[in-house]
C-alpha cells in the first residue's frame, strides 16, 4: 500500500484512507488523490466491466469500503477500484469472492511489511 496505509489497520485495505475533509483541499488535490472517493456506483462499475452487486459483495467481504455522498451513495476512489481490478481478475480465474478479497488483503499485508523491512534496513545500514 502506499502512503503509509496498512491493511492491517482494520485488515480491510482502503478503510480510513482519507484524513482530510474535502472542504480542505483545493480541486488539484482531489484530482491527484487516488483516495478522493470521485466514482459513483454506476461509473465505477462501468469502468471495470462489473456489476453494481460486484462492488457491493466487495464492500460485504471487507475489501473495500466506499465513502459516501451527502445524499448516501457510494463512492469508489481510484485506489478501490485498483483493488475491485484485482479481486475481479481473480474471480474470473474461479476464486470466490471472499477467497479473492482474503487474498488481496494478505497481498497487501505482504507488501507493507516489505516496504517497512526495507525502510528498517535502510535505517539500518545508514547508522553503520
Amino acid at each position: 500500500m502506499d502512503q503509509g496505509q496498512s491493511a492491517v489497520e482494520g485488515d480491510t485495505p482502503a478503510h480510513g484512507r482519507i484524513t482530510e475533509t474535502t472542504a480542505e483541499r483545493t480541486a488539484e488535490d482531489r484530482f491527484d488523490d487516488e483516495d478522493y472517493p470521485a466514482y459513483s456506483m454506476g461509473a465505477a462499475a462501468e469502468l471495470l466491466g462489473v456489476t453494481p452487486a460486484f462492488l457491493r459483495a466487495l464492500g460485504a467481504a471487507h475489501l473495500i469500503e466506499p465513502k459516501r455522498s451527502s445524499g448516501g451513495h457510494r463512492r469508489y476512489s481510484r485506489y478501490q477500484l485498483r483493488l475491485a481490478t484485482r479481486a475481479r481478475e481473480l474471480v474470473d480465474q474461479g476464486t470466490p469472492v471472499e477467497a479473492a478479497c482474503r487474498i488481496i488483503i494478505l497481498e497487501d499485508q505482504l507488501a507493507e511489511a516489505l516496504r517497512i523491512n526495507a525502510a528498517y534496513e535502510r535505517e539500518r545500514t545508514a547508522g553503520t
